[in-house]
């Protein structure tokens, strides 16, 4: 007769060997899980305990669920740091080994909102340029970026040739971005961007909001960076005071 610490070990290690499979390539990243059914005959466990291994790889975030669709095995970040470390997306890029890559979406001078007014306190602007772009690594689409700066101090024609939107303020304003204000929140499917960066439904995005700002603390840029959640993860390091 199996005891209740019986079952709980049965299934610790079913959950293990499917992890396992995962990890060495058996079931590859974004790749449909067998059905339940399947799953316990291949490791002749009780549904029961194939249904808890799962649950648990699921809060984990090692697959996720589609509701009517199946389990799929989560895809690992290409790129994980702290949000301390100020870095442009292209620099994030490449210190994940890929190779970045820049789709222009559109590029236009704007009249500034009165919340970009706020953003850009204490200046005084009489036209943005905003640039919505595409960030790709190995070709795949992974952030899009929405950028705004003063549309008076940069020859925005010339966005296109650079790469780094930091490189470009660099070259044209002779100044650096010294650091940021960041905000950043999770959010669901959004209608426009999400098939652009060829999200599925149920896949959620990073958006990660920043106004930079030069050593003399002038603001330079704000940013609006939507991440894919499957490739890009931050954490903050928190120390005693």
């Amino acid at each position: 007769m199996l005891t209740k610490g019986n079952e709980v070990t049965k299934f610790v290690k079913v959950m293990q060997r499917i992890k396992q499979a995962i990890e060495n390539g058996t079931y590859k990243e974004r790749e449909k899980l067998p059905s339940e059914f399947e799953l316990s005959r291949i490791y002749k466990e009780s549904r029961e305990n194939i249904k808890t291994a799962l649950r648990v790889l699921e809060e984990d975030d090692i697959v996720v669920r589609r509701p009517g669709v199946g389990i799929f095995v989560n895809s690992k970040p290409i790129f994980s740091s702290g949000i301390e470390q100020l870095a442009s997306v292209t620099e994030m890029i490449k210190n994940s080994g890929k190779t970045p890559g820049s789709q222009f979406i559109s590029t236009e001078i704007i009249t500034p909102t009165e919340e970009d007014n706020k953003r850009f306190k204490p200046l005084s602007l009489s036209n943005l340029a905003q640039v919505e772009r595409v960030r790709t690594a190995d070709g795949e689409p992974v952030v899009y970026c929405i950028d705004k700066l003063d549309a008076d101090e940069v020859p925005i024609e010339m966005i296109h040739t650079h790469p780094s939107i930091f490189q470009f303020i660099k070259t044209y304003r002779n100044e650096e971005i010294d650091y940021a204000v960041a905000y950043i929140e999770p959010i669901g499917y959004h209608e426009k961007i999400s098939p652009i960066l060829d999200c599925q439904p149920d896949q959620a995005l990073l958006l990660l909001k920043q106004v930079h700002y030069t050593k003399d603390n002038k603001p330079i840029l704000y940013s609006a960076n939507f991440f894919r959640a499957d490739v890009f993860s931050f954490y903050v390091l928190r120390q005693r005071g």
